[in-house]
């Protein structure tokens, strides 16, 4: 660094003397300089140390990320849970007693499941009464045919992806017991409410096979999801739900091969939602639009209900912001 501080003239009587006041003076300025500039640099070192450490603390200390929105369901009543340990993680009126349309017909598939010494291959004959009963209440079928024999397993099908109150009434006639038909139907009625009352249900009751109650038909999103988990602890059962379509081959009267139209599953979030696995819908003029529905992500399974929805797209809607949802709580 150069520092002019005027001429210099060697050789003179005092040249030492300003030669000494020179390199004091030019000391005196470059400490004077350098402490200044010392300064600047400590300051300068200290506020880097200090803003190194905010950042670092910053970087620990982040601000939370921003909780997860409840979502809002047009379903009447909505509830979801843990599969695994029966966590709840979302309700909306889930001790809510209301209709519960075809989702009745878990419960229909549970108690065929649960029969001691099941054979998923025997061989129910459809009866008249069987058909005539899906015509005169304008109810959901399987276009079973009068005289067809049809396995149990194939009844099952037709049960929960057609939603065919045929074949839910073939399954009661055939697991009640009874002399009559009426008298198993209702024995079988009888053993859905027991199952029900064996699950701890407290908000559930059931007066039909299918959901095409007589008024007392009823349950909870609580409970229908409770129902569900248990039955979805089948294998049977869980194959059967989050099959899309399935196509029947019976014996016809003539013991001919019958290969029946396919049927498809009413559960769309089979094909919208990753990872769904079932389970079952329901519709009617007081149940609306409900829908029981899981899924399994990363090995959790999400499983819950929607009762009461507005419509068969909006139903769908509820559910995926439940599982949507559950999934971010599980």
């Amino acid at each position: 660094m150069s520092h002019t501080c005027g001429p210099i003239r060697f050789g003179t009587p005092n040249s030492a003397a300003r030669q000494g006041h020179y390199d004091s003076t030019r000391l005196g300025v470059f400490q004077l300089i350098t402490g200044i500039k010392g300064t600047r640099l400590r300051k300068a070192v200290a506020i880097a140390v200090t803003s190194g450490a905010m950042l670092a603390t910053g970087a620990l200390t982040a601000a939370p990320a921003q909780a997860v929105t409840t979502p809002s369901i047009v379903a009447k009543g909505g509830f979801i849970m843990n599969n695994a340990n029966a966590k709840t993680l979302y309700t909306k009126a889930a001790d809510t007693k209301l209709s519960t349309g075809s989702t009745t017909k878990v419960m229909t598939a549970k108690v065929v499941l649960a029969q001691s010494n099941l054979n998923l291959d025997k061989k129910v004959t459809i009866q008249k009464a069987y058909s005539d009963y899906v015509v005169a209440n304008n109810a959901s079928q399987a276009h079973l045919i009068v005289g067809d024999k049809v396995t149990v397993r194939q009844l099952l099908y037709g049960l929960m992806l057609p939603s065919g109150c045929d074949a839910a009434y073939a399954l009661a006639d055939t697991y009640g017991s009874g002399t009559t038909r009426a008298k198993r139907v209702a024995n079988f009625i009888s053993k859905m409410n027991t199952a029900a009352k064996n699950l701890g249900l407290t908000h559930t009751h059931f007066d039909s096979f299918d959901g095409i109650g007589n008024g007392n038909n009823y349950s909870t999103p609580r409970d229908l999801t409770k129902i569900a988990s248990s039955a979805m602890k089948n294998s049977t059962f869980r194959t059967v739900v989050k099959t899309k379509s399935y196509t029947a081959k019976t014996i016809t009267k003539t013991n001919s091969t019958r290969t029946m139209g396919a049927w498809t599953n009413t559960n769309t979030l089979l094909s919208s939602y990753s990872g769904a696995i079932g389970i079952k819908t329901g519709s009617g003029p007081e149940a609306k639009y409900c829908l029981v529905f899981a899924a399994t992500r990363n090995g959790k399974t999400v499983i819950g209900t929607v009762l009461a929805s507005s419509s068969i797209t909006q139903r769908a809607t509820d559910a995926t912001k439940l599982l949507n949802y559950g999934f971010t709580k599980i």
